[in-house]
């Protein structure tokens, strides 16, 4: 199979429009949670902290921004928090939908063609009747 063939089956089995509908959607997110850390959070830590308003006061030293470290392991955490429970779902839904489809049928047992009584699979002879199996 070429390279190209491969390629051409990646993109029809839909992998790739889920992992465009994926980055759009996580960039769009990182933007609430960039901003419920900014906007929110920030805030509340340099209430705490003491500071002058514009940075997490009382965590730059010397120039090291511990709020800004801080800040993004906050949206870290939030942001795997989020991607956890959706894959959790997902992952729920998908086995739901597999246990409402239906079952494949087995394939029907052989059937003596003088009683009409299943027989076994390789039977030569029917157990029921005694007639020959062809």
């Amino acid at each position: 199979m070429s390279y190209m063939d491969e390629f051409k089956q990646f993109i029809a089995k839909g992998n790739v429009m889920d992992m465009a509908v994926g980055v759009v959607v996580g960039g769009a997110f990182t933007n609430i949670v960039n901003s419920l850390v900014d906007n929110i959070i920030n805030p509340l830590i340099t209430l705490i902290t003491g500071g002058n308003g514009t940075e997490v006061g009382g965590l730059n030293f010397n120039g090291i921004d511990l709020g800004a470290f801080i800040s993004a392991i906050i949206n870290f955490l939030i942001i795997a928090f989020i991607v956890f429970n959706v894959v959790k779902a997902v992952n729920k839904m998908q086995a739901m939908a597999q246990k409402d489809e239906p079952a494949e049928e087995p394939a029907p047992a052989p059937v003596c063609p003088h009683c009409l009584e299943e027989v076994k699979e390789g039977a030569t002879r029917c157990p029921h009747c005694g007639g020959e199996i062809a």
